[in-house]
């Protein structure tokens, strides 16, 4: 293994430092300058120093149009989260800045949330509980998911894991891809479908995951359209991004029981309002985008660690892992 540069690294992370932040960050003291702060006169006078920039953690990158002119030695950006649409600026995706995120690092607890809302809802989990609690002894019949078919929009790696679990019990999976024929041997995709067979790949599915990034193709993606080709039994599960389902016309759906249900983690926006529809619906399943939040191990050092891993990286010379098309925006 190449030895690293005695040279510091210059970092400056877009968030309010605290203590647990510090803590993570300590394996890097020996080999690089670390400054936090959210606050964006101080990030101004940090940035013209820096080699790297770090943005992304809750939320903190809505500070970045406001600062960016500054980070005139920055040579890479890293988001703390897999969504990067909030820091594609202009200059930035037009810069020879490379742009790396977390993609994967949340995968696991974002599919068991996927798997949490399909057994709620094919299980009776709600009539369950509320016949505990009348104390009320009344059987009903459940489905088992063995032999549903799982369409995934966003077949990339929160996608796949969902679609992993999934398989393993007992579903079929079709995914929707830019490229199809990057399916091919892939030995949980019973099918590929293209982008512009979209509504064939729903009307054939029992559950609909989309964990697809948001761009300008994928905004609205599940429109209308789209619920009026799944089946009335269909259920729906987003832990993408909130914009890539239209959600007046996903909450129109949901109460004209159009499609049956939905688990939903992100919203097209955040936080979800109060007069929001979707509060109230029994046959939805809200997460305050916060599905990802972990313990043992904590989220937080999750992503961070991601981090870590990619700056000796850079340090060494080698080629970043999870770098961003900025261009594509994923």
């Amino acid at each position: 293994m190449k030895s690293e540069p005695a040279i510091r690294t210059r970092v400056v992370i877009a968030s309010a430092p605290d203590a647990s932040k510090a803590r993570l960050l300590e394996p890097l003291a020996g080999v690089a300058d670390i400054a936090l702060s959210a606050d964006p006169a101080e990030l101004k006078a940090l940035l013209p120093g820096a080699e790297v920039l770090v943005v992304g953690l809750l939320h903190e990158e809505r500070v970045l149009g406001d600062v960016w002119p500054y980070a005139r030695n920055v040579r890479w950006v890293h988001s703390l989260s897999a969504g990067v649409e909030g820091i594609l600026l202009p200059d930035l995706v037009r810069s020879a800045v490379v742009l790396t995120n977390a993609r994967g690092v949340f995968r696991r607890p974002l599919a068991e949330f996927a798997l949490l809302g399909m057994l709620m809802h094919f299980r009776q989990a709600r009539t369950l509980i509320a016949r505990q609690r009348e104390r009320r002894w009344s059987a009903s019949e459940v489905e088992m998911l063995r032999d549903k078919v799982m369409g995934v929009v966003g077949y990339g790696e929160i996608g796949r894991e969902c679609a992993l679990l999934a398989h393993a019990l007992g579903m079929r999976i079709h995914a929707l891809r830019r490229n199809p024929a990057r399916s091919a041997g892939d030995p949980i995709v019973e099918r590929a479908f293209a982008p512009r067979e979209l509504l064939q790949m729903l009307g054939g599915i029992d559950v609909l995951v989309c964990a697809a990034p948001l761009t300008s193709a994928t905004h609205h993606l599940i429109s209308a359209a789209a619920f009026a080709a799944m089946k009335r039994e269909a259920f729906i599960i987003n832990v993408g991004r909130g914009p890539v389902i239209d959600e007046a016309q996903l909450a129109r759906a949901l109460r004209e029981e159009r499609i049956a249900g939905a688990a939903l983690d992100v919203f097209e926006q955040e936080p979800l309002p109060a007069e929001s529809p979707l509060w109230d619906m029994d046959n939805v399943l809200l997460s305050p985008h916060s599905a990802d939040n972990t313990v043992a191990p904590d989220s937080l050092q999750l992503t961070i660690d991601c981090f870590i891993r990619n700056l000796h990286r850079f340090r060494n010379g080698e080629p970043l892992e999870n770098v961003v098309d900025k261009h594509e925006g994923y």
